[in-house]
């Protein structure tokens, strides 16, 4: 996400706090939120794709090929 996404959402949120939201501004909040999330999400999901467990016997296990697909 871009930081100027992230600024706006920091605007809105101390605007609503300061004086309150319009209903449009309300939405785009909610909207830039719900993006900021998913963004978050698909970055650990990636993260934790990217794991490699070694096991006992000297096997490499990949955790996203063992579970990323659920």
């Amino acid at each position: 996400m871009m930081d100027s996404r992230i600024a706006r959402i920091n605007e809105l949120y101390h605007k609503s706090q300061a004086e309150g939201l319009t209903a449009e501004e309300k939405e785009e909040q909610a909207r830039l939120r719900a993006e900021y999330v998913a963004d978050i999400r698909a970055s650990l999901r990636g993260q934790l794709n990217n794991i490699d467990i070694i096991n006992k016997d000297g096997t490499i296990e990949n955790l996203g090929e063992k579970y990323g697909k659920r």
